[in-house]
């Protein structure tokens, strides 16, 4: 079974390797990383692409080095395709297998860990609420103080627990996560958004027309969440940001 909590590093240190060092990866790598890992691409089935992408560009003489993840976008999608094909008509046993590779590790953090992840992530969002009552209170401020209140019941569950379960503690960060996005969305003007989505356009323009519609939607989705994330001062719950 793949361990969640190495999707990123894993594809980012391949990739690198691969290119031969140089810089690291950019927010438009990440967010495309982060459309793999919610479509369900296995990670050795992206890692595999990656592999022939490079492949393909090294049998050619090539004036210009790889700078970005991107390149390698259509043979991942491709090889994706593949191993989606080569399961048709696979077995239940075959459909669990398939499940189990997307599935995050029991336990991958040590409790201490977890638990400073638990308090900083309050600690900021505590932190962005009181700047913002500072001009009134709003759905925002609510929204955040009930995410601050749910991370205190999950550090509580942790410290009465004897064994850590990073898998369910994902499921419910996510969900959180989930209502913070919501709330995000709901405080931010549509033109702010809207600007936010032609920025992002803009950058990915070079890159659309190797991109599934699929993807590149999401990849626009997941970098102008990204913006207002940092622009509102909402940290990321998942155990992948310790």
């Amino acid at each position: 079974m793949e361990n969640y909590f190495n999707y990123f590093t894993e594809i980012e240190e391949h990739f690198l390797r691969r290119r031969g060092g140089g810089l690291l990866l950019s927010t438009l790598d990440w967010a495309l990383i982060e459309t793999w890992k919610q479509i369900g691409i296995p990670l050795h089935v992206a890692l595999r692409g990656i592999e022939k992408a490079f492949d393909s560009w090294e049998s050619k003489p090539r004036k210009r080095s790889v700078k970005t993840l991107l390149y390698c976008q259509e043979e991942v999608e491709a090889q994706y395709a593949e191993w989606l094909e080569a399961r048709v008509g696979a077995t239940d046993a075959s459909e669990e297998e398939i499940a189990a590779a997307v599935e995050p590790s029991i336990e991958p953090f040590s409790r201490e860990v977890v638990v400073q992840h638990l308090q900083n992530s309050r600690a900021r969002l505590l932190e962005t609420r009181s700047r913002r009552q500072a001009h009134g209170e709003d759905v925002f401020c609510e929204s955040l103080g009930r995410a601050a209140a749910l991370l205190t019941d999950l550090e509580n569950d942790i410290t009465g627990t004897i064994r850590l379960d990073a898998q369910q503690l994902e499921y419910s960060l996510t969900g959180i996560e989930r209502m913070l996005t919501e709330a995000l969305r709901a405080a931010a003007a549509t033109e702010e958004i809207d600007e936010i989505a032609k920025e992002i356009k803009k950058q990915l323009g070079p890159y659309r027309s190797h991109m599934e519609p699929a993807v590149y939607e999401q990849t626009v989705e997941n970098l102008r969440l990204k913006r207002l994330r940092e622009q509102y001062g909402v940290p990321r719950l998942s155990l992948f940001y310790l």
